[in-house]
């Protein structure tokens, strides 16, 4: 006999070759009947869905490498706009006594646009790499505590504020500013 699964996933058995072999009755011979007809339609659904899923799933493959190559393209590109916002300056410590101006003054005017944008965060760490460029040096320390009181740290606004003070040899209107603070914050303890 021959096996078939059905749709409903059980099988049946076809007696074909004996039936053939009895004399023809209408029902064996309807019974041989459908027995090749699910054969064939089995054959024939078979057929069709590979051929008929192979165009689709090269268009998957296809699909699949196009959006690959999008996503290495934007990866390249998030690396490239890291790259750039990076600080384009060192921050490691100026040697004693030294100063390294362009870095000051880079690291001030991208502070002083973080703090214009109320970033009192982002300019903090600006005005910390100013300092670190120039040590001692008035206009740093001065922003420096304008920033740590922004923030409402004001015990180290208030030694920023002191720094500047003596600093402020260097620029006696940075040094009047940085006392003037002092006062203002004293006198509202």
């Amino acid at each position: 006999g021959y096996r078939l699964c059905r749709s409903d996933g059980s099988f049946r058995y076809y007696a074909i070759a004996m039936a053939s072999r009895r004399q023809s009755s209408p029902r064996a011979a309807a019974s041989v009947g459908r027995a090749v007809s699910w054969i064939v339609a089995a054959c024939l659904v078979t057929s069709l869905t590979a051929g008929c899923l192979g165009p689709q799933i090269e268009a998957n493959k296809q699909q699949l490498r196009q959006q690959q190559a999008q996503i290495e393209q934007l990866e390249g590109q998030i690396a490239a706009m890291q790259q750039s916002q990076g600080t384009s300056y060192s921050t490691a410590p100026a040697p004693a006594g030294s100063c390294d101006a362009e870095v000051m003054r880079k690291a001030t005017q991208r502070g002083g646009e973080a703090f214009a944008k109320g970033n009192f965060t982002q300019a903090l760490g600006y005005y910390q790499d100013a300092a670190t460029a120039c040590p001692g040096n008035a206009e740093a320390e001065l922003n420096l505590a304008r920033t740590h009181e922004a923030l409402g740290d004001r015990d180290s606004a208030i030694n920023d504020y002191t720094s500047a003070a003596n600093a402020g040899g260097s620029d006696p209107a940075i040094a009047k500013q940085a006392r003037d603070a002092l006062e203002r914050l004293r006198a509202s303890k």
